[in-house]
């Protein structure tokens, strides 16, 4: 966010921050007493998916455990499936993925995971 922080996923308005029709992978979380990951997905409008994950009672009911938290970065769709696929081997997270009817079979268990770092994590560099 604007002020360093990560967004309390309940809290975001997307389409506020200018997520509407913005593409990229993203990544939501609890931080409770044992902070878990939660769910790892990629979108073509990022505001439509978070409103879409609000609906969704399985991922929603993390929040007595501690806020969800989300963050997300603006990826090339050539390469989001791979970071995907990387990510939810790294920081596997509650949820698996969950159906795209819009997406069809674009043969994502096939894709090649692309090493990003993942929330929380940088480089180190100077």
């Amino acid at each position: 966010s604007p002020k360093n922080r990560y967004y309390h996923f309940l809290n975001l308005e997307p389409e506020e921050v200018g997520l509407r029709g913005v593409s990229g992978v993203y990544v939501i979380w609890h931080a409770g007493l044992r902070p878990e990951w939660i769910y790892i997905d990629r979108s073509d409008d990022l505001a439509k998916a978070f409103r879409e994950i609000r609906a969704n009672r399985e991922i929603i009911e993390f929040d007595r455990h501690g806020s969800l938290f989300v963050t997300w970065a603006q990826i090339r769709p050539e390469f989001q499936a791979g970071v995907v696929k990387y990510l939810n081997q790294v920081i596997p997270p509650i949820i698996g993925p969950l159906i795209d009817e819009d997406a069809g079979e674009d043969g994502d268990e096939d894709v090649a995971p692309i090493t990003v770092f993942p929330p929380g994590v940088s480089s180190g560099g100077a």
